[in-house]
């Protein structure tokens, strides 16, 4: 079972907390994990985790101290477990210190998940808010239809990356794999290192930002002059993500990227639906 940590004495107050609960996944069971942290209060205005608006999972953390709610989350020997951290829908912070398999914060919104190694297929898939770091390299379909939040991947992603993307900010500190930003429909892919072949394929209104080269480009995907204004978008995009001080080493311990050294790729807007005369054929 989990344990709280040496820090977490239980507050006057019921619900509040500076505590971080610590979970070992050799010791406790990712449902066990993901039931405490549906079971956290949703932002005000949110309906809580669960039907009916009601707390998914536990009445209780595991520990039972009802009235703690844990501020931090630490998770140890992940050891590519999957589906860690998925569903959360609060703004707490969690480490995960190793490896993760599928789905790892898939869903997310608010939460701040940060993976100390790899990530399987689908990290942050359908991430609403919130943001997501991987201190390694990310497997296919990163981010895959995310409407929301910011997916930072320090090392490189496979296949896929920001596939259906729906408004999500994706920053990937070295190359991604072929077919990236298919069909991506809003939202802004940076990569700092090269692009494999297939980039942007039916792309909609979505931006892409390339430092490397780039294998070919997919159907409808052109090259787009940098204007001032995208110069500064992706100075922002790129200080949002640790990589934002050129010549200096940023969060991720890489040196920062200058704007000036990137491309910029979108929808050339000539593929059949985006001809209104055809609308009326759906």
């Amino acid at each position: 079972m989990a344990a709280l940590t040496g820090t977490d004495a239980a507050p006057s107050g019921a619900g509040t907390s500076t505590s971080t609960r610590t979970f070992d996944l050799t010791t406790s069971t990712v449902r066990e994990l993901n039931a405490e942290l549906h079971a956290l209060p949703a932002p005000p205005g949110l309906p809580a985790a669960g039907a009916g608006g009601q707390p998914s999972g536990l009445a209780q953390p595991l520990g039972g101290v009802a009235d703690v709610v844990p501020a931090a989350f630490e998770v140890l020997r992940p050891q590519g477990a999957h589906a860690i951290a998925a569903g959360v829908n609060a703004p707490v912070t969690i480490d995960i210190r190793g490896h993760v398999g599928y789905y790892c914060a898939g869903m997310n919104d608010g939460a701040t998940v940060v993976v100390h190694g790899n990530a399987g297929t689908g990290v942050a898939e359908n991430m609403m808010s919130g943001l997501v770091r991987v201190r390694g390299d990310a497997s296919q379909s990163a981010g895959a239809t995310a409407h929301g939040g910011l997916l930072v991947i320090e090392g490189s992603a496979s296949m896929r990356c920001g596939i259906s993307m729906k408004g999500v900010d994706i920053v990937v500190g070295g190359d991604i794999g072929p077919m990236s930003a298919f069909m991506a429909q809003a939202g802004r892919l940076v990569v700092c290192g090269d692009a494999g072949d297939g980039l942007g394929d039916s792309i909609y209104e979505a931006r892409i930002y390339v430092r490397g080269k780039v294998g070919s480009l997919g159907a409808d995907c052109v090259e787009k002059p940098m204007r001032d204004e995208h110069r500064a978008e992706l100075a922002e995009l790129l200080t949002a993500a640790g990589l934002g001080e050129p010549g200096e080493s940023g969060e991720s311990g890489e040196p920062g990227y200058d704007p000036a050294e990137f491309r910029r790729y979108g929808s050339a807007r000539t593929l059949y639906h985006f001809a209104a005369h055809n609308s009326d054929a759906y």
